[in-house]
């Protein structure tokens, strides 16, 4: 149970959703806010647009009428500059409707495996966590692992490690970067071997030099590996022209990179 229809067990709420959009808007189709009468949960994308539908939607609360669905036009009137013009829907919702919520303010997560539990990775979980992936967190040291993750992510214990592609989710992002540069080789190698297979994983990050790139692609030809192959593997990873080396600079730069990827029009 999520933290609006936890709530909704105690309280009524106003469901305000964006159910259309034209020009330049703050949020897309599908994003919303609960407004409740004490606090609000979730968002449309704040300024005028959004104080002026917690106020209709309290009004709402309060008995007003209105109709479902109202316009707003992101101009002067609204002190926004977007110019485009967004269209809410208004829904009154309580304990009652608490099933079908769960299911429809779910967030939509696509599948992410990261093989490697070091300070990178444990970097690059924390920054996730945050973002729309579902997380399978994997390592060959089974203690590797902190004794609490957040909800979207799951560890697995694999060894060897790179046993785990073959059961990976169709659709996953791969990022390797695990403690030893031969597990790092065998789970690109498996990655490539799936590629061929099935070819339904749409970016395999390696963590490393350039340098590490050229051994690598020398030991992957090595094993029947062609160049086509090879240039489905990302190495190094993250987004070029962020030099810093600390951690968590590494973690917003992949997860940026993997966002990037990941837009519409993407695979």
């Amino acid at each position: 149970m999520n933290v609006v229809t936890a709530r909704l067990v105690l309280e009524e709420a106003v469901l305000v959703s964006v159910d259309g959009t034209q020009g330049s808007t703050p949020r897309d189709i599908g994003a919303w806010m609960a407004v409740f009468a004490g606090n609000v949960v979730g968002t449309i994308g704040g300024g005028h647009l959004e104080f002026q539908a917690i106020d209709e939607a309290r009004r709402r609360l309060a008995g007003a009428p209105g109709d479902s669905v109202c316009q707003y036009a992101l101009g002067p009137s609204l002190g926004q500059c977007c110019g485009g013009v967004v269209r809410l829907r208004f829904e009154r919702v309580g304990a009652a409707d608490i099933p079908a919520l769960e299911q429809r303010l779910a967030p939509q997560l696509s599948p992410l495996a990261l093989f490697g539990g070091g300070h990178v990775g444990k970097a690059l979980v924390n920054v996730l966590s945050s973002l729309p992936f579902a997380v399978t967190w994997i390592d060959s040291r089974d203690e590797i692992f902190p004794p609490q993750v957040p909800a979207s992510v799951t560890c697995e214990h694999s060894d060897p490690v790179h046993a785990a592609v073959a059961d990976l989710a169709g659709g996953s992002r791969v990022l390797i970067m695990s403690f030893s540069h031969a597990e790092d080789l065998d789970v690109v190698a498996a990655c490539l071997r799936r590629q061929r297979e099935r070819g339904d994983l749409p970016y395999i990050g390696l963590i490393g030099s350039k340098t590490k790139w050229a051994t690598f692609r020398h030991r992957l030809q090595e094993r029947g590996f062609a160049d086509a192959e090879l240039a489905q593997v990302t190495c190094p990873i993250g987004l070029p022209g962020i030099a810093g080396k600390e951690p968590e600079v590494i973690a917003v730069s992949v997860a940026a990179q993997i966002l990037q990827l990941a837009a519409p029009g993407k695979p």
